[in-house]
């Protein structure tokens, strides 16, 4: 099905309670996007929590040239604000706000959101640049009618071993993982782990509010389910990691990431075939 619609995915769905898991290639590395949101959302936390950031500090957030470009929140400011950090926190998240992210990729970069990951015993999720890098593609340096040449480009420009021209899409370069490694961090967010519970329970938060529901949610979500999640998305590619709280009780992680070969920027089918795919597997390993 996924090769049929022009698709290639890493997929991972967990039973939080049990640990019994089936995928797709979950293995299979990504550049990860929008997802590198949730670890930035974590080591910010944990550093509020160690007393090294004040969670009520306000930051002044500049329009303009010097605001990293996106589709909401403060990257559609067209005057200066002050945002305190754990309202940034609320906007990169909840909403993927990219200048809200690399407001708090200024207090923590990349290097040592690593850090804070490798320090919780994270595996598998690289962080190596701010989301401002994401908006530096060609698709950025075209015209809006001609995006669909910046998708050719992203299709055919990929190589055997994951590298690829445009930075941004090189899983040497980028902010890469998998949809295991990003299985383990929901598991690391839902159960006990090394995360501090109130960091935890926080992070969970976020991604419950989280306003992208065009995705995975649809499948995920009725009036007997919590979908808590996070949406990644860059030229060809369409992620979302999340968790589906059952009200019998059940727990289910589910990471998505995936790369098309059709080159057009909206592709609703894709994004349910996504979601038909990521619930099959789900509904197969509730069946035991």
């Amino acid at each position: 099905m996924l090769d049929d619609a022009g698709l290639r995915g890493s997929f991972l769905v967990r039973d939080l309670r049990t640990g019994d898991e089936i995928g797709i290639e979950p293995d299979l590395e990504f550049p990860i996007a929008s997802l590198v949101k949730v670890p930035l959302a974590i080591a910010t936390l944990e550093r509020v929590r160690r007393g090294e950031l004040d969670g009520s500090a306000e930051i002044l957030v500049e329009p303009g040239p010097v605001t990293t470009p996106g589709p909401t929140g403060l990257s559609r400011f067209r005057h200066p604000a002050r945002i305190a950090v754990d309202d940034l926190l609320y906007l990169s998240v909840a909403l993927s706000d990219n200048t809200a992210t690399d407001a708090l990729f200024a207090l923590t970069p990349p290097a040592g959101v690593a850090a804070e990951l490798h320090r919780l015993g994270l595996r598998g999720i690289t962080v190596r640049h701010t989301i401002r890098e994401l908006s530096e593609t060609p698709a950025e340096r075209l015209d809006p009618a001609d995006a669909h040449l910046a998708h050719i480009l992203a299709i055919e420009a990929a190589t055997a071993g994951r590298g690829h021209r445009i930075p941004q899409l090189d899983v040497t370069r980028a902010n890469s993982g998998s949809a295991r490694a990003f299985a383990d961090l929901l598991r690391a967010l839902w159960t006990p782990s090394a995360i501090d519970p109130g960091t935890a329970g926080r992070v969970r938060g976020l991604m419950a509010d989280n306003l992208i529901r065009h995705r995975l949610a649809p499948d995920f979500t009725s009036d007997a389910t919590r979908w808590s999640s996070k949406t990644g998305t860059l030229l060809n590619l369409r992620h979302e990691a999340g968790v589906v709280e059952h009200a019998d009780g059940q727990v289910f992680g589910v990471a998505v990431l995936t790369e098309s070969r059709v080159p057009a920027v909206d592709q609703p089918g894709a994004e349910a075939l996504m979601a038909q795919v990521a619930r099959t597997l789900r509904d197969r390993l509730r069946q035991g």
